[in-house]
């Protein structure tokens, strides 16, 4: 890494590791534990978006048991996903392998995305470097997917906090790390929190338009 690109990115160090999306599914869980959680109203809409914070959260954990998934074949299809049935449970709906059980509750539900986080989590530390995994945003590596992985921790996190009125910011030094390895084109020298929000259009940065499209580059780096 060079001086131009440590001043850019000063908590940027090194690659996104299973560390990194090891904290990330940890910290996405303690905040959903918070206290005031369980109480909150989970058919409330997450955030901005259309889905509600109980689709949002099984959506999460369907993204890392994908991801996870993804990894697992030693010859990975080049242009579509390992065949599992998705579902919708209705129009607008996500498209789902993983649902919770209603009756578990929200302790049952965060305990779906805590396993479906260790699962990609174990999937990212064991795979081979030259792994490769499919995504529609370009097939990837394990760096690629647990910094993808760590994208939909935190941006659903946040939908999800303003969805049940909890407090969420995630890790400056996480944040950086994925920056660099999924938006290249990002405006850099600014606060990464901020700037991961800029980049997935949940925010605006000083001169800069919210976005309105958005997608990361997953492609492997030399």
């Amino acid at each position: 890494m060079s001086d131009h690109e440590q001043a850019e990115w000063p908590h940027a160090e090194g690659p996104v590791t299973a560390d990194d999306l090891a904290e990330g599914v940890r910290l996405v869980v303690a905040l959903l534990r918070d206290p005031a959680a369980p109480a909150a109203d989970w058919d409330r809409p997450a955030g901005s978006l259309e889905w509600s914070c109980w689709e949002t959260a099984e959506h999460l954990a369907d993204d890392l048991f994908s991801y996870a998934a993804q990894l697992g074949p030693q010859t990975p299809a080049a242009t579509t996903h390992v065949p599992f049935v998705w579902r919708r449970t209705g129009p607008g709906k996500p498209a789902n392998v993983v649902f919770a059980e209603r009756e578990g509750g929200p302790e049952g539900l965060i305990q779906v995305l805590e396993a479906c986080g260790a699962l990609h989590v174990a999937m990212v530390r064991t795979a081979s470097p030259r792994a490769r995994a499919f995504h529609v945003f370009g097939t990837t590596d394990p760096e690629g997917s647990a910094a993808m992985g760590l994208v939909e921790l935190f941006v659903h996190a946040e939908d999800l906090a303003l969805g049940l009125g909890l407090d969420w910011e995630a890790p400056a030094a996480i944040c950086a790390r994925v920056l660099r390895r999924l938006f290249p084109g990002a405006p850099p020298g600014g606060e990464p929190w901020a700037t991961l929000l800029w980049a997935t259009g949940r925010g605006e940065l000083p001169g800069r338009e919210r976005l309105a499209r958005w997608r990361w580059d997953s492609a492997p780096r030399s």
